[in-house]
């Protein structure tokens, strides 16, 4: 049997206008549980150097001047350009918008772009602007790295959704443990 194109697509539109295409399976009102998990690797620890924010408006600029990554696949230094846009929302939290050229031990370069939030409290605020160590356990501090390179060998990062955790923050030190989603 031969379709015509006109036929193909009569057949194709009442397909989807059919009761039964679309339909989802009906289901209860109660709150919905969770149908996968998430599971993570660990693939490295990165440490910057940060230089002094260069301030415009809302934006923070924060140029990272050195920095190491260091994991059991990853491994390397932080090369420029290298910085991180800190917006200041209006509520107090942050957005980061950050940059960054990792160079690896074996010479490849990796291009590693990433977003994320900042919760920080007033007091947190304080504390780090009279120079203390703000850790993990003081505030809300994730951000999405994802990865792009023509490396053969690296070319795993590519296809990595990556997810990474403030350490330690301090005067001119960041320092993020990432991981990789599974």
């Amino acid at each position: 049997m031969t379709f015509s194109c006109r036929t193909s697509t009569a057949l194709l539109v009442l397909t989807l206008l059919s009761p039964a295409a679309g339909s989802l399976p009906a289901s209860d009102t109660s709150a919905p549980n969770p149908t996968v998990t998430i599971q993570t690797e660990y693939l490295a620890t990165i440490d910057l150097s940060l230089d002094p924010p260069q301030a415009m408006g809302p934006v923070r600029v924060f140029n990272f001047s050195t920095g190491a990554v260091h994991g059991e696949k990853l491994n390397g230094t932080v090369i420029a350009p290298a910085a991180d846009w800190l917006t200041v929302m209006p509520d107090g939290s942050f957005h980061l918008d950050a940059r960054l050229t990792v160079k690896t031990d074996d010479g490849e370069l990796i291009l590693v772009e990433y977003n994320g939030v900042i919760v920080p409290s007033k007091e947190v605020m304080d504390r780090l602007n009279k120079g203390e160590l703000i850790t993990s356990n003081d505030e809300y501090f994730f951000s999405t790295p994802r990865f792009t390179t023509s490396s053969a060998k690296y070319d795993w990062l590519n296809k990595t959704q990556a997810v990474q955790k403030m350490v330690s923050l301090g005067q001119g030190h960041l320092r993020y443990d990432l991981f990789a989603l599974r």
